[in-house]
């Protein structure tokens, strides 16, 4: 089998690394099993990237996507909102506690942009680029379009959601993505895994693995 040539990244490249915080990972509020695994392989390929974009999930305390906020609900219900169907989740990632920190580990100085979502409390973010009633801009897509930037390599926590969302978005809005599959990992409820890559497939988002960054 011929090996798949390196990419290797360029000026019109950027990395978003979505939210590596420590409510994701084991031991966290809402954690991912082995969440913590990706700090490592981010650590190691992020230096190649010259743009680096950081996300954190930063909810206000009684955010509508909590289940504490729909009385006689539990986490991973689902309720109708507004804007349409809502999992309800557990309390995490409060602005300013300890959950919503990135993991201490994470060691990727030179980004350049931190970009905090589901700020609204009535709305949530999954999407780096568009809240979840598909109208709210959190402004990425303009601050890496003035930088001239043309293709985004998307990795964190967790694949199936924040992750699948980021790299949809980014193609609807007229970027390359790709997906460092290893540098991320799922909550896999219910089949969400298959979906999500089976609707990235179609809209034309690639996989690759850490090992395929120059």
């Amino acid at each position: 089998m011929a090996s798949v040539p390196q990419i290797k990244p360029g000026i019109k490249d950027a990395l978003i690394v979505v939210d590596v915080q420590n409510d994701f990972c084991p031991g966290g509020r809402l954690a991912v099993q082995k969440g913590d695994e990706v700090v490592p392989l981010v650590n190691a390929f992020a230096g190649r990237f010259e743009n680096v974009v950081l996300t954190q999930d930063w909810h206000p305390p009684g955010h509508r996507s909590f289940a504490t906020s729909h009385p006689g609900s539990k986490p991973f219900d689902s309720v109708r909102l507004a804007y349409g169907e809502q999992v309800l989740w557990p309390d995490h990632c409060v602005q300013g506690s300890d959950g919503a920190a990135l993991h201490k580990d994470l060691c990727v100085p030179h980004a350049q942009l931190v970009l905090r979502k589901g700020h609204h409390r009535d709305v949530d973010s999954y999407s780096a680029f568009l809240e979840a009633d598909r109208k709210t801009r959190t402004g990425l897509e303009g601050y890496l379009e003035e930088r001239g930037i043309k293709r985004v390599f998307v990795c964190g926590l967790a694949t199936d959601f924040c992750v699948a969302w980021t790299a949809l978005d980014a193609r609807k809005l007229g970027f390359a993505a790709l997906v460092v599959e290893d540098a991320c990992r799922a909550i896999d409820m219910q089949g969400s895994l298959a979906a999500a890559w089976e609707k990235m497939k179609k809209a034309g988002v690639k996989s690759i693995q850490s090992g395929d960054i120059a």
